[in-house]
């Protein structure tokens, strides 16, 4: 039998501290030692790891070309071809009769990704052409830090210029005169803190804005109508917009509402009525947005706030998420009872929601297209439903489906169950809980892959994957637990879940839980639980509050060394982070993380089988978090399951980069499970 790795302790508060020496040899052979004991672990399923990759390789259509996003002149789309890790961008010369269909024999290669990786780790960041249609601005990150190269390319000679800046965030951003980029800077902390303005040909920037505060991030973008250029300052609680007009790009910005602690507001710019005008959405009247509207008849400069005008009022019951601008229609992205909802108000037309099929389901606005165009592109997607893009005609709502993604291979979706049940929390809060299934599998207790996140507002909505089919048709059911601290029911919800009531978000998964196993979808010896980044921190509070309700545990780059981290404000994003779990400086915080924080929780006990994944190179959530959360267990827990960690050498907080190792990895993760449930 394969040795386990034992890092050795310090005599200090943290014994694993000595981890966080990156780059060190010691640490490197530790990891690498780790990696090894866990090949060695799982050896005997090397052949079902191949068998597994090669299956869900088999589903997915390799070569496959985009749907065509028309603008301007030409038809944009990208191409993947079988054996490549990245698509390649591509346009041609755009049809007159308004089709989509793409004119091989005519098109231009704008960007192969392949080429520029090398086999190595690539990920693309801005890809974004002028407004002339001439240039293209990309950037790339080689490591997986998520700090970016920029580069130019003329795609009318081939000339390729790399910008002679260093710490880019990799957003680059054009202005109307397509001579004059916009481009974000990461301070020591990997925070967006500084927006430059760059003039091609010269080999200087001008700095344009300087966002002191830690706790803010900075983001450049154009407003729908493309005539205005937006600088959004936003921490986890308030924000600040600055606005300039895109074809005066040498002006200055002008702030719309000066920052106000908890006030949050977001602006574009579009039309109304048919009048130009911004839209911003606030929370000024309650905590689930309101949406108010200034014409710029009314301010000709900009539109401070004393001119703001409701134009739909806060809703207690429903969320105003997002809103997409047209040059007839305001599309507005609500949330009402845990499920995305497509309002459109179209011109001179009663206001209408979108109809979908399915009781669960995830839905966007995916693409806008040309500020005029009559139509706008929604992707829909369900546990049991590949990805759809569906268009819809603003004026008269009629739905057609451009592009469903293909599954090879049988496939049935109506031979899958979706459903939605509901848990009750300690405190009887409602807990909504999406699952799948193959018909046949329900009325009997079954494997079942609980997955989990409930942090920072975000939705998990059920999205559909076709790795996924491989744990389906073994006879797993697959489950999200919407907890709190996530946005599914709107900001109370999400509030519910963060600082003081984060102990929210683990009851309610082990509600959950609970729930599935007493009402027979699961019993606790074949209950998996997985998470990833802040997930990754729920899944390892619930297996020290509750380790006996599982029989296994896969935690993804998991921020598990909260309590550490947090205290730690030389850290990336460390500082910024504060108004979601609070300033451990202060001795009631300090408590209060300490009670639940994963590393720090670890005790004498049997635990379910675990594998936790870090990336060397990840700078959101550090690679010794896993490595020490890891450590501490095998020196703590008293059973003898499976304890195994996977650093991945060269990847960051997203993992391998390239689709086909990006498979490999799922590959890895369901072999793990299907030893531990013992299935083929």
């Amino acid at each position: 039998m394969p040795h386990a790795p034992i890092a050795r302790t310090e005599n200090a508060a943290d014994p694993y501290r000595w981890l966080e020496k990156r780059d060190s040899e010691e640490v490197l052979e530790y990891l690498k030692a780790e990696n090894t004991y866990l090949e060695a672990e799982l050896a005997e399923q090397r052949e079902l790891r191949e068998a597994l990759f090669q299956e869900i390789k088999g589903r997915i259509r390799e070569t496959d070309l985009s749907l065509p996003s028309p603008w301007g002149a030409y038809l944009y789309y990208q191409r993947t071809t079988a054996g490549d890790e990245y698509p390649r961008h591509y346009r041609c010369p755009r049809p007159a009769d308004g089709s989509l269909d793409a004119d091989e024999s005519a098109e231009q290669l704008l960007l192969d990704p392949n080429a520029l990786a090398n086999g190595g780790f690539l990920s693309l960041g801005s890809f974004s052409v002028s407004q002339d249609h001439q240039l293209l601005a990309y950037s790339l990150d080689t490591s997986g830090d998520e700090t970016y190269q920029l580069f130019v390319k003329n795609l009318v000679t081939g000339e390729l210029s790399e910008l002679p800046f260093t710490d880019c965030d990799g957003s680059m951003t054009w202005a109307n005169d397509s001579q004059t980029l916009f481009f974000g800077e990461l301070d020591d902390c990997h925070r967006p803190h500084k927006l430059y303005r760059h003039r091609l040909g010269s080999d200087s920037a001008e700095l344009v804005f300087h966002e002191a505060d830690g706790r803010f991030f900075l983001n450049c973008y154009r407003a729908s109508s493309e005539r205005q250029l937006v600088l959004l300052l936003n921490s986890k609680t308030t924000s600040e917009v600055w606005v300039l007009d895109a074809d005066t790009p040498d002006a200055t910005f002008s702030c719309l509402a000066t920052r106000e602690d908890g006030h949050e507001y977001y602006v574009d710019h579009g039309k109304v009525d048919g009048d130009w005008a911004w839209l911003i959405r606030s929370n000024q009247s309650g905590i689930n947005f309101a949406l108010y509207c200034v014409k710029q008849s009314t301010a000709a400069q900009t539109p401070s706030r004393e001119h703001w005008q409701p134009l739909r009022g806060h809703d207690p019951q429903v969320m105003l998420e997002g809103v997409s601008l047209n040059d007839s229609a305001l599309i507005l992205s609500l949330r009402e009872g845990g499920l995305p909802i497509i309002e459109v108000h179209a011109r001179d037309q009663p206001a209408y929601r979108v109809i979908l099929p399915d009781a669960a389901y995830s839905l966007y606005v995916q693409d806008s297209l040309e500020f005029a165009s009559p139509v706008i592109r929604l992707r829909y997607e369900a546990l049991n439903r590949p990805a759809q893009i569906r268009q819809l005609s603003l004026a008269s709502g009629a739905q057609q489906v451009l592009k469903e993604t293909p599954v090879l291979g049988p496939f049935d979706a109506d031979s899958y169950v979706s459903q939605r049940l509901w848990a009750t929390a300690p405190d009887g809060s409602q807990v909504p809980i999406s699952l799948v299934a193959k018909r046949a599998v329900l009325g009997q207790p079954a494997p079942l892959y609980l997955y989990g996140y409930g942090a920072y507002g975000e939705s998990l909505d059920p999205w559909f994957s076709h790795a996924r089919l491989s744990l389906l048709e073994r006879g797993c059911v697959f489950a999200i637990a919407h907890v709190r601290g996530g946005g599914e029911l709107g900001e109370a919800w999400y509030r519910a879940g963060k600082l003081e009531h984060k102990h929210n978000s683990f009851s309610d998964f082990i509600a959950c839980a609970e729930h599935l196993i007493a009402s027979g979808y699961t019993s606790p010896d074949r209950l998996a639980i997985s998470g990833g980044s802040a997930g990754g921190l729920l899944i390892g509070a619930v297996l020290n509050q509750r380790p006996e309700l599982f029989a296994a545990a896969i935690a993804e780059v998991p921020f598990v060394d909260v309590l550490n981290t947090m205290q730690n404000p030389d850290l990336p994003l460390t500082v910024t982070e504060y108004d979601e779990w609070g300033d451990p400086h202060e001795p009631a915080v300090f408590e209060r993380i300490k009670n639940y924080a994963p590393y720090e929780n670890v005790k004498a006990q049997a635990y379910p089988a675990i594998l936790a994944v870090a990336g060397y190179n990840d700078s959101r959530v550090q690679y010794w978090e896993a490595a020490k959360w890891v450590a501490k267990l095998r020196a703590n827990k008293t059973d003898n399951r499976l304890l195994l960690l996977k650093t991945d050498l060269d990847a960051g907080h997203g993992g391998m980069s390239g689709r086909y190792q990006a498979l490999r990895d799922v590959a890895l993760e369901y072999a793990f499970l299907f030893k531990v449930f013992k299935l083929g």
